[in-house]
């Protein structure tokens, strides 16, 4: 297990950090501060118990989302990231377990039963599978759509979807086409000092006086 302090210490953690890691043992493979956060890598066989643990030890009551995270690089591309949050404590924690196409992640439903629809979202999205799961199903893309859009490797073009037009008043099938700007990520806050112009700041000087 890898302890790191990769941020500087926040008041309301003190402690936490090497509290949890010593309270999960060998189920941690990695903890750190990051961001003002605590992030805790643990093994995915393991995660319901260390959900259950962090639930009703450590007083992380509520599960707040359930996302994923694709690196197409690594041998187990996919990450899922459960979002916990602590009412007694009045701070966050992030649990991430990594797996890879075929491998399931055990669900969280047996915990949490809003879990069901999280975890829903990560499979139709990601194509992330879950063990156990109730009712494991496509809930944002429409009925007979193939492939997984958050994949990294997901074409623009090439796929189709099945859905029910209004206008048809019939099911019919249409090309997926992705716009090329959902690909193009700015990390920079405009706030930050952007080098660009904002949509309608370019109006800003208009009415300024010489």
């Amino acid at each position: 297990m890898t302890v790191l302090h990769s941020a500087p210490r926040y008041a309301p953690f003190d402690g936490v950090l090497e509290t949890l890691s010593g309270a999960l043992g060998a189920d941690v493979i990695s903890a750190r501060e990051q961001h003002g956060e605590i992030v805790i890598h643990v093994v995915r066989e393991r995660i319901v118990e260390v959900l259950r643990a962090l639930r009703d030890t450590h007083e992380y009551q509520q599960l707040m989302d359930i996302a994923g995270a694709d690196y197409p690089s690594r041998p187990e591309r996919f990450e899922v990231v459960y979002c916990l949050l602590s009412l007694t404590k009045n701070h966050r924690l992030i649990v991430k377990v990594s797996t890879d196409e075929a491998t399931p992640v055990p669900t969280a439903t047996v915990l949490w039963p809003n879990a069901g629809w999280y975890e829903r979202e990560v499979y139709d999205m990601y194509g992330v599978l879950f063990a156990g799961h109730p009712d494991l199903r496509r809930i944002l893309t429409d009925y007979g759509f193939q492939g997984h859009p958050f994949r990294k490797d997901f074409p623009l073009t090439g796929y189709v979807e099945l859905r029910y037009s209004e206008e048809d008043k019939r099911v019919v099938y249409e090309k997926v086409e992705l716009a090329q700007d959902l690909r193009q990520f700015d990390f920079m806050s405009p706030w930050e000092g952007a080098d660009y112009v904002l949509p309608g700041d370019e109006k800003a000087g208009e009415g300024a006086k010489p």
